[in-house]
């Protein structure tokens, strides 16, 4: 398709908002959302008013005298983004469309701001701050590594692990849903993965139709969800007796949201963390740029190209040797710790298990134990088939 400086461009819908550095282009028909410098903006604004090409370009060239600007480039970008709908009277149709979704809108919006709105942040904090008094005043409290095992039998401890694990991440998943909602915005659950481990996470995309000071609440939803479980389980803690098995299940409780809430820190995946960083950096793709960063030495990191624009080369930098000593402690704990841990498991309380009688407690301990690793494993190849399918 030929681009020239007599070419009539008509362009598709678009919501453009002022961001933190840029400007976040929303195309209304697919619900996608691009970041653009003001040069950008000002260029869509020229077309958008039928200006011929070639004074779109003089006048842009007038305002802009330090940016490179070529006219019919910006128009070839537009349309390989899908952001036109004719050239030269030839509709132009989409390579893509974003299904739409209106995933939990059955949740009024008002039930929603009841668990967020100004008051409500606060209080989340101030049971963070009271949890970790309850703590340090009582290091009893303090998780350990053996409230994993809060009964005799493995299977009991796989089922205990398997179901409040699931509840939990619900329920912190819920909270992200909630935020959402509070601001009138469609969410949904799916399937996912951070490097190996299996994760739930709620589609937020459309948070970008919000102003950036409102998203860090929709980010952080599901951690404040995560203090609130922890204040319960650690105040009940303190009206049960050592051996009973609300006790049991407490501290189970309080371990499994102590592990999530400092994985959350690890903000070399897309954690929460990591998107509030970039929410209040204003340096979007931060894990791309990073990567194709430190794909200048290793060539294998390298992604799909994404823009790296003025002043957020510091930011990169930084990111990019945090991310690589990340994964590097990761892979050296999994190595040293999580797969000799699984083999420990498999040899000496699984396959144990299955040379017993089938009427054996032992043997069904042990037909739970591996299903609960094929369930895990294929929930990770479903999440990784997933992003290769969608990527290609």
């Amino acid at each position: 398709m030929d681009i020239t400086y007599e070419s009539q461009v008509t362009l598709k819908q678009l919501i453009i908002q002022k961001d933190i550095n840029h400007y976040i282009v929303e195309d209304v028909l697919n619900s996608e959302f691009y970041e653009m410098p003001e040069v950008c903006i000002s260029a869509i604004e020229l077309i958008n008013r039928k200006e011929p090409l070639d004074d779109v370009e003089k006048e842009l060239i007038a305002r802009y005298p330090d940016e490179n600007i070529d006219i019919l480039i910006f128009i070839s970008q537009l349309i390989d983004l899908n952001l036109i709908s004719e050239l030269d009277g030839e509709k132009i149709l989409s390579s893509s469309m974003q299904e739409k979704h209106s995933g939990f809108s059955w949740i009024p919006q008002t039930l929603s701001q009841f668990f967020f709105n100004p008051i409500s942040s606060k209080l989340y904090f101030l049971l963070l701050t009271t949890s970790t008094v309850l703590i340090l005043f009582n290091p009893n409290l303090f998780p350990r590594y053996s409230d994993l095992f809060a009964f005799d039998l493995m299977f009991q401890n796989v089922l205990a692990l398997l179901l409040i694990s699931f509840f939990l991440v619900i329920l912190h998943e819920f909270g992200h849903v909630l935020a959402v909602r509070s601001e009138g915005l469609p969410a949904k659950i799916e399937v996912g993965h951070r490097l190996f481990f299996v994760v739930l996470e709620t589609d937020m995309s459309q948070v970008w139709k919000l102003p950036a000071e409102k998203r860090n609440k929709l980010f952080l939803a599901g951690m404040y969800f995560d203090v609130v479980v922890l204040f319960i389980a650690l105040f009940a803690q303190l009206f049960v007796t050592e051996n009973s098995l609300t006790m049991g299940v407490s501290k189970l409780v309080v371990l499994n949201t102590f592990i999530r809430l400092i994985y959350q820190a690890a903000v070399f995946m897309k954690t929460d963390l990591y998107y509030v960083i970039e929410n209040t950096t204003g340096c979007y793709n931060l894990m791309e740029n990073g990567r194709n960063f430190l794909s200048k030495w290793l060539p294998f990191l390298r992604v799909p190209e994404t823009e790296t624009f003025d002043g957020e080369e510091k930011f990169v930098r930084r990111y990019a040797g945090f991310y690589l000593s990340g994964i590097l402690l990761t892979l050296i704990i999994t190595a040293y710790y999580y797969i000799p841990q699984i083999i420990f498991a498999v040899n000496e309380i699984m396959m144990p298990g299955f040379y017993e009688p089938i009427t054996s407690i032992r043997f069904w301990d042990s037909v739970v134990f591996l299903l609960q690793l094929v369930l895990v494993s294929g929930l990770l190849l479903y999440s990784w088939t997933k992003k290769y399918r969608l990527s290609s």
